[in-house]
């Protein structure tokens, strides 16, 4: 565990049913905000939320625009396209959509701010300045991007994914509202709950783990244990929609200060040359790097992880408990429907190598990860989904 230890997350959070309705009031706190640039996911106009949150701001005295083009998981010059379409007029960037959507909007407050381009700012610690003030409003309940202080973007010339890490991303607001997810289809509910869980067994087996990102990540586990099968199966149980939202932020929550490892490093090179999605990428390796990595994890981690999956330890050993947790976690992509297997997605065996290399240069996920991973077992754990 690290000696010193920091967290820092969105300036302000507002969650439960409804939520939404307080937007307007929210922005019009922020001094001197004339006009407000949503960006949106294109479900949220079709399902009326982008029209509800123009029409309470227009209450305020406040101008909105919305723009759509942000596609999924988006790439450098898809951003920066975007960025090139919005006048100077905005003062005020909303994002109301998925992980893609969320991240841009950061992105997009920052570069139109200070005039930047995207490629200058790739990396962590490279924006020197707040942007346009934000509020992110998440309508999937897996990436946790709202809570982070890091963007995503794709960069197809390298085949790969690359992160931006800066204070100056974390959101001014933050509204998490149940309602808005239950039209959430069932495999998208199914890929980004995963991609939560993943967020937050990653973090607790960090090896940059703190008693601040334990806190969050044991309790997004608890929420995501209980409530993603019932969320899947019943997408209107906004008692479970509204568990796996928070079980989603307090994954972002806990990854913020203990980082992802190899899942997402090994996921990052499946999304940027096959476009897998993100959530289903990081599902279909998470068993199998569990599987490499609980050996090297210490008995008491894996206590408390039995406990928080609710695995009944009927008195096995401790080897015998970090299989049973793997296998609940095959449980539930198996009931999820999520692929098991490269193949549906055009990847053959001469596809690994490369898979691997550009996995290994993820060392800001790779040195977090609890145990060494070698390009050797990179290749064999991709290999294990090749059936």
């Amino acid at each position: 565990m690290n000696t010193i230890y920091n967290f820092q997350t969105a300036k302000r959070i507002i969650a439960g049913q409804n939520s939404l309705n307080n937007i307007a009031e929210e922005i019009k706190a922020f001094n001197g905000v004339s006009k407000v640039l949503i960006v949106a996911q294109p479900s949220m106009e079709r399902f009326g939320y982008v029209d509800f949150i123009r029409e309470e701001l227009s209450k305020q005295g406040i101008d909105s625009s919305v723009e759509y083009g942000i596609k999924p998981e988006p790439t450098i010059k898809n951003i920066e396209a975007v960025a090139k379409t919005i006048d100077d007029s905005f003062n005020f960037f909303i994002g109301i959509g998925g992980g893609s959507v969320l991240d841009a909007t950061k992105l997009l407050a920052i570069i139109k701010k200070h005039s930047c381009s995207i490629q200058s700012i790739l990396g962590t610690n490279l924006i020197h300045d707040s942007g346009y003030p934000t509020a992110l409003i998440p309508s999937t309940t897996g990436t946790g991007s709202e809570v982070t202080p890091n963007a995503i973007v794709t960069i197809p010339e390298e085949e790969l994914k690359i992160g931006i890490v800066s204070k100056f991303l974390l959101p001014d607001l933050v509204i998490i509202d149940p309602l808005i997810t239950v039209n959430l289809p069932k495999d998208i509910t199914a890929a980004t709950g995963m991609d939560a869980f993943t967020h937050s067994l990653e973090s607790f087996l960090s090896k940059k783990a703190t008693p601040l990102s334990d806190m969050f990540a044991i309790e997004s586990m608890k929420l995501i244990s209980k409530h993603i099968l019932d969320s899947y199966h019943q997408g209107d149980n906004i008692q479970a929609r509204e568990g796996m939202l928070l079980g989603s932020m307090y994954g972002g929550m806990a990854l913020t200060s203990a980082g992802t490892a190899a899942v997402h490093a090994m996921a990052y090179p499946l999304g940027g040359k096959f476009h897998i999605t993100h959530g289903v990428a990081n599902s279909m390796l998470l068993p199998h790097v569990m599987r490499f990595n609980l050996d090297s994890v210490e008995d008491e981690r894996i206590e408390t992880l039995v406990n928080v999956l609710g695995i009944d330890k009927n008195e096995i050993d401790n080897t015998s408990l970090r299989e049973l947790v793997i296998r609940k976690i095959e449980e539930w992509i198996v009931e999820l429907n999520i692929p098991q297997n490269l193949k549906e997605f055009g990847i053959s065996d001469t596809d690994v190598p490369m898979l691997s290399e550009a996995a290994s240069k993820v060392t800001r996920l790779l040195n977090n990860n609890p145990k060494d991973i070698t390009v050797e077992d990179m290749n064999a754990i991709y290999r294990r989904l090749l059936k």
